[in-house]
């Protein structure tokens, strides 16, 4: 079974906006095909960005809590340390994806983050693929 870490974005898509790019991840999680992995910077995150005020699609805290439960109900909670052999995100605030995905031990990690994808030929120990790719898969 394939193991897979998200970025936050994705998990908007999922819990949030109810994207249809992102159904053959939700689907492959949900159906028992994959396994979802987070760690606790990935979730602190998540839940940063759930209180965020975005427009139309902004949350009330009820409703901040059911996607956070959602995530938790589905994602295997990991634990992850540095790793210097991964190489280093343009964008430091990703990195902890990066370091979730070795940790995790993961297959693929599923984002639309261009920092992340340039990272793609780059990191031997799982891939990073969107969601398209994933489903493609």
């Amino acid at each position: 079974m394939p193991r897979l870490v998200l970025d936050t974005n994705i998990w908007l898509d999922w819990l949030v906006f109810a994207e249809p790019g992102v159904a053959p991840v939700k689907d492959a999680v949900l159906l028992g095909g994959a396994e979802v992995c987070i760690d606790e910077a990935c979730e602190a995150e998540l839940v940063r960005v759930l209180a965020y005020d975005l427009g139309k699609h902004s949350i009330d805290a009820a409703a901040q809590a059911a996607c956070l439960d959602a995530c938790r109900q589905v994602a295997k909670r990991i634990e992850t340390a540095p790793a210097p052999g991964l190489p280093a995100c343009r964008d430091p605030d990703d990195q902890k994806f990066l370091e979730a995905a070795l940790a995790a031990k993961a297959d693929f990690l599923v984002t639309k983050d261009q920092a992340l994808l340039e990272l793609a030929r780059r990191v031997r120990e799982f891939r990073i693929v969107t969601p398209a790719e994933f489903a493609s898969l």
